[in-house]
């Protein structure tokens, strides 16, 4: 089973994608990549939990972590998600240290949180025997809290103090409507936020991670220091990558 693992400080930044799209076979080509990781989105991708335990074992071939970004208020999903190995969990919506002990609950086990054992899908992908993975699970599963509003941003240190919170994850767009009166999808607050958010994080001896919409805004994001930077998302690469051949075989639009 691959590991992103929750407690050691990145030597170098860890650069991931989102997936929208639940193909195993699209997953394998992302995962033969030099992505570190890849996260599979089920709160507005097209994942469902069939086809995250499939795109765990599409990346798996390639020895790469998958994590989860997970719909908002999941519940007993997400311990589901680390029964099927999922290497851990971004989770959306954190307004509070209490939104992050819910979390916490689900997918640590005691003394960290509550989780119930069973890890089918997981003590196979880890190689573990069933007292080895228990011992390491904590450690192995990471668990981002995604800052998304003026309340989480109120509540950042606390939020990164919960035990077994292993960061944190900047949406910067939902950020962005959270901050603006007028739901602007850029903001001068938000980037105010983001050096904030990674001193907090590192502060605390933990990770700052934040979604990139573009390469540009992706070096921009490890300029100030966020040690995991998604580089995008699936469906954004494949557009970018079709209107880069059009372009180079000297294809117009049509009207």
């Amino acid at each position: 089973m691959p590991v992103f693992i929750a407690g050691a400080e990145p030597a170098v930044p860890h650069l991931t994608c989102f997936v929208s799209i639940p193909d195993p076979s699209l997953i394998e080509v992302m995962a033969s990549s030099a992505l570190d990781s890849l996260v599979l989105d089920m709160q507005h991708g097209m994942f469902d939990e069939a086809s995250v335990l499939a795109g765990i074992g599409a990346a798996a071939l390639h020895g790469k972590p998958v994590l989860v970004r997970l719909p908002v208020q999941a519940g007993g999903l997400a311990s589901r998600m680390a029964d099927f190995g999922a290497a851990g969990f971004i989770c959306p919506m954190v307004n509070s240290a209490a939104d992050a002990q819910a979390l916490v609950d689900l997918v640590k086990y005691p003394p960290l949180g509550r989780r119930s054992w069973g890890p089918r899908r997981a003590l196979a992908l880890s190689g573990l025997t069933a007292p080895e993975y228990l011992s390491r699970a904590n450690a192995r599963i990471v668990l981002l809290a995604m800052i998304e509003t003026k309340e989480a941003l109120d509540e950042l240190d606390s939020i990164l103090a919960t035990p077994g919170v292993d960061g944190v994850f900047v949406g910067p767009s939902d950020l962005a409507v959270s901050l603006s009166a007028g739901a602007q999808l850029t903001h001068p607050d938000v980037d105010a936020a983001l050096p904030r958010t990674v001193a907090a994080a590192h502060r605390h001896g933990k990770r700052a991670g934040i979604f990139a919409a573009s390469t540009s805004a992706a070096r921009e994001a490890l300029r100030q220091g966020f040690d995991i930077v998604s580089v995008t998302q699936d469906g954004m690469l494949l557009s970018g990558a079709i209107a880069n051949a059009l372009e180079a075989v000297g294809h117009t639009e049509r009207t």
